[in-house]
């Protein structure tokens, strides 16, 4: 007798009054990504709104420059930049409230700044002076995360958490298209689906996974689809249009705060420079395709509709360039400083409690540098 011929043995096929717990159509996302500047809903558009949105897009594109910049001087280890994706970043952080919590990836550190942490403590990781430079609850953002999409499973199991002691919180997680590759995706989104956690996923489709085409990790027809396989909705927008992921981002927000569980958003957007500075992405990408998509720049895509609704005026110019270069330059200044570093910092923050294996290691790092001290001292 076979297992299967077991009496009581489960058996795979459905009875005949099988139905789907969940109706597909309504997770389903658009054919094309949700856009709004370009078309007319652009004009509903509050003015105040199109303001700030190119007010934060120009800070962070210089943000973004300036980073970069500290890079190639040996000020920092690495920069993964978001040059071209800004929208996505400003969106992130000015559709949640205070209360909620943010979960970056590495190269989320905008969506950071832009959250109100300091550029400098945002930098700090990729300083390579601490794994973070910022104490998460302070600003509800967790550490940026380097290692692919293991900040998913944190941020579902935060919102959970949220949900059973009755607090009013969402977590938005942000990941890349190749971090959609990863267990850790799946897993996070199975969980949030099932436990109906208010938490939102934004997988920011840029292209590539360092050298990587989409094509070569997914044959789904978007990576918005896979919501359906998970049971939650399932978003489509175009990432370069800030107004579109803002609305976006804030219905998935708003839906996971009252209750209607978690939502995939896929922002289609577009990596204009290398993945870091280690990275040298002409061996992958020719020139022709990062120049097709400078005409969709989302700074360019904000200004277009302000000019032509004559609200790009020299003032508002002169005033967003000036506050982008004072924090530039503040960025600049600050970051040529030498950190004070303590060796002794290397046991700090490793557990709550110190391990036996610690202490010993403590104990032999702080004898062997009063001794240098000691031999320094004697020799002046």
């Amino acid at each position: 007798m076979t297992v299967m011929e077991q009496r009581g043995a489960y058996r795979p096929a459905p009875p005949p009054a099988w139905q789907a717990r969940t109706d597909p159509a309504p997770l389903l996302p658009d054919a094309a990504p949700y856009r709004v500047l370009g078309t007319e809903a652009a004009s509903e558009v509050a003015p105040e709104l199109l303001l700030r949105l190119h007010a934060e897009l120009v800070r962070g594109r210089r943000y973004n420059t300036q980073a970069t910049a500290l890079t190639k001087q040996g000020r920092l280890a690495v920069y993964p930049s978001s040059t071209g994706q800004e929208a996505c970043e400003i969106a992130a952080a000015l559709a949640l409230e205070e209360r909620d919590w943010l979960f970056p990836s590495y190269r989320d550190t905008l969506a950071a700044v832009a959250r109100g942490l300091d550029p400098v403590r945002a930098l700090t990781l990729l300083r390579g002076d601490w794994h973070t430079g910022y104490d998460p609850r302070e600003y509800r953002t967790a550490p940026l995360c380097t290692p692919l999409a293991t900040q998913l499973p944190h941020a579902v199991g935060l919102a959970h958490a949220a949900r059973l002691k009755g607090d009013d919180v969402v977590a938005l997680a942000m990941v890349g298209d190749g971090g959609t590759s990863e267990g850790d995706f799946h897993e996070a989104l199975n969980f949030a689906a099932v436990w109906q956690a208010p938490a939102v996923f934004l997988v920011q489709n840029n292209g590539f996974a360092i050298s990587v085409p989409l094509a070569k990790q997914t044959a789904a027809p978007s990576l918005a689809h896979k919501a359906v396989g998970y049971g939650m909705p399932g978003r489509l927008v175009d990432g370069n249009d800030a107004v579109a992921v803002l609305e976006v981002l804030g219905e998935a927000v708003r839906r996971a705060r009252e209750g209607g569980g978690p939502t995939l958003v896929e922002a289609v957007t577009y990596r204009m420079e290398a993945h870091t500075n280690a990275d040298d992405a002409t061996r992958y990408r020719p020139d022709e395709e990062v120049e097709a998509w400078r005409d969709h720049d989302p700074v360019l895509l904000v200004e277009r509709e302000l000019a032509a609704r004559g609200l790009l005026d020299e003032e508002h110019s002169r005033a967003v360039c000036e506050d982008a270069e004072a924090m530039a330059a503040d960025l600049r200044e600050r970051m040529n400083q030498d950190a004070v570093l303590d060796p002794m910092d290397l046991f700090t923050h490793v557990y709550a409690e110190q391990t036996t294996q610690l202490r010993e290691q403590e104990a032999q790092l702080r004898a062997e540098l009063e001794a240098e001290a000691e031999t320094d001292g004697a020799g002046r």
